[in-house]
C-alpha cells in the first residue's frame, strides 16, 4: 500500500512504543498483553486522532483551507487534537460540542479537554444531543464561507476514508515492530466509537494479509450497528486505497457489552481498569474510550476468551486528559492492596520481547556479577552509628534485672 501518494502533514511522534504489560498479564493469569502506546502520539498530550489528522490536515491544506470545522462530545479528545493541529498550521477552528452527558459534574463541562480547547483558541458551540451533527457542520461551514473563510469540514472522530489512512499506517508500524522482536500477534483489541481507528486497522492488517483479527470494544452503539458502520467505512477506505476486490464482512468484529448506561457514563469495569493500569503499569487510561476498552479486554480474559499462550495487543487510543472531567468519579477511590511484583522470569521474557535476547543475556550476566560480588564495607561513621543503635548484652541484662525487681 503506497500511502505517500496522499497529502499528509507531520504531527505524530511515531513509531509509538509497543510495550509488554508484564504485571497486568501476571495478575490476570491469561494471555500475554502488550500495549501499543498511541496515547504517546505527541500532539496536545497525544491520542489516536493525531494519526488521522495527519492525512486530514494534508487534504485541507491541499484544498487551500483557512478554517477547520469539526464536532464531538463535550469531552472530545478529537476536538482537542484538531484544535491543536489548527493552531500549529495557523488555521481557524470551530468545534460543535454535542451534550451527550447531561448530568455530569461541573468539571465535565469546564475542565479536561474543554479547558484545553479554549487554550488552543478553538471557538466552541454547544448542540443538544440528537441532532444530525453532520448537517450542523455543513451549516456552520456555509456561515464561515459567507464570512470569507475557506472551511474544511472534519466529521466526528476524524472518521472518514481519508482519516482512516492514519490507522492503515499504524497497522504497518505495528507489524514492523512485531517482526523486529519476533512477536507473534494473535489479537488486536481497542475501543471503537466513531469507527475510523478500527476501519483503518482492519484495512491495513487485511491488506497485508497478516491474518490478525481486530476486536473493537464498543463505547456507544449496539454491536450490529457498530459493526455495520465500521465495515462501511473500511470498504470506503479499501476503495480509496485502490485495493482489489472487496473486504469481507467477517473481518469486522465488535463487542458492545461494556458500554454501560451510555456514552461517557462511568461503569464499575471502567473504574477498575483505570485503577489497574495506573497502579500496575503506571499508565493512564481515559474514562470514555480506552478505560471501557480495557475493561472489556480484562473481562474477556477472565471469561477465557483468549488462550494463555496467546499474545494480545491492546491499542491505547489516549484521552487521559478526560480524567480531569471525572474528578468526582475517582476522588472517592480507596487504596487497593498492592499486587505482588512480576516474577524475574516474566521480567526477563518482557525484556526479550521488547529489546531482544541480547539485552536479556546482558541483564542475566549483570545479575550474576552483582550476586557474586563481596558485600561493600560500610564506612566507619555508619558502622559506629549502627553499633550505637544496637543495645549491648550488658545493657539488656541490666534492664532485665530492673524489670524483674
Amino acid at each position: 500500500m503506497h500511502l505517500s501518494r496522499f497529502p499528509r502533514v507531520a504531527l505524530s511522534h511515531a513509531p509509538t512504543p509497543l510495550e509488554p504489560l508484564t504485571r497486568l498479564s501476571q495478575h490476570l493469569g491469561g494471555p500475554t498483553i502488550h500495549i501499543k502506546r498511541d496515547d504517546c502520539t505527541g500532539l496536545a498530550s497525544g491520542g489516536n486522532k493525531t494519526r488521522k489528522l495527519e492525512f486530514l490536515l494534508g487534504d485541507a491544506l491541499a484544498q487551500g483551507a483557512t478554517h477547520l470545522v469539526t464536532q464531538g462530545a463535550t469531552q472530545s479528545n478529537h476536538v482537542r487534537q484538531t484544535a491543536a493541529a489548527a493552531a500549529k498550521f495557523g488555521l481557524g477552528c470551530t468545534a460543535l460540542l454535542e451534550t451527550r452527558v447531561t448530568d455530569g459534574a461541573p468539571e465535565y463541562y469546564n475542565n479536561g479537554n474543554v479547558l484545553l480547547d479554549k487554550i488552543f483558541n478553538c471557538t466552541l458551540e454547544s448542540r443538544p444531543a440528537g441532532l444530525d451533527m453532520n448537517q450542523e457542520l455543513v451549516a456552520v461551514g456555509e456561515r464561515l464561507r459567507q464570512q470569507g473563510e475557506q472551511p474544511y469540514l472534519i466529521p466526528g472522530g476524524g472518521s472518514n476514508a481519508i482519516g482512516a489512512l492514519g490507522y492503515v499506517v499504524c497497522a504497518q508500524e505495528l507489524l514492523m515492530q512485531a517482526n523486529e522482536r519476533q512477536l507473534r500477534i494473535d489479537h488486536v483489541v481497542h475501543a471503537t466509537g466513531s469507527c475510523g481507528t478500527q476501519a483503518g486497522l482492519v484495512v491495513g492488517l487485511q491488506g497485508m494479509n497478516t491474518g490478525i483479527p481486530v476486536l473493537g470494544i464498543g463505547v456507544r452503539a449496539p454491536r450490529e450497528r457498530q459493526e455495520a458502520n465500521v465495515h462501511a467505512l473500511a470498504q470506503a477506505t479499501w476503495a480509496h486505497l485502490g485495493l482489489p476486490g472487496a473486504l469481507a464482512r467477517e473481518t469486522v468484529q465488535a463487542n458492545c457489552d461494556y458500554v454501560g448506561a451510555g456514552y461517557g457514563v462511568p461503569t464499575p469495569g471502567m473504574i477498575e481498569a483505570v485503577q489497574l493500569l495506573a497502579q500496575m503499569e503506571g499508565i493512564l487510561l481515559d474514562p470514555v474510550y480506552s478505560g471501557k476498552g480495557m475493561a472489556g479486554l480484562i473481562d474477556l480474559i477472565r471469561r477465557g476468551r483468549f488462550r494463555k499462550d496467546e499474545n494480545v495487543v491492546f491499542l491505547h487510543t489516549g484521552g487521559s486528559v478526560g480524567l480531569f472531567g471525572y474528578r468526582e468519579v475517582f476522588a472517592s477511590l480507596r487504596a487497593r492492596p498492592r499486587p505482588a511484583p512480576a516474577s524475574c522470569a516474566l521480567r526477563r521474557r518482557a525484556i526479550a520481547r521488547t529489546h531482544g535476547a541480547s539485552n536479556t543475556a546482558r541483564c542475566s550476566i549483570g545479575s550474576a556479577r552483582r550476586s557474586s560480588r563481596a558485600p561493600r564495607p560500610r564506612s566507619r561513621a555508619i558502622a559506629r552509628r549502627a553499633r550505637a543503635e544496637v543495645p549491648s548484652d550488658r545493657s539488656c541484662r541490666g534492664r532485665a534485672r530492673s524489670t524483674a525487681s
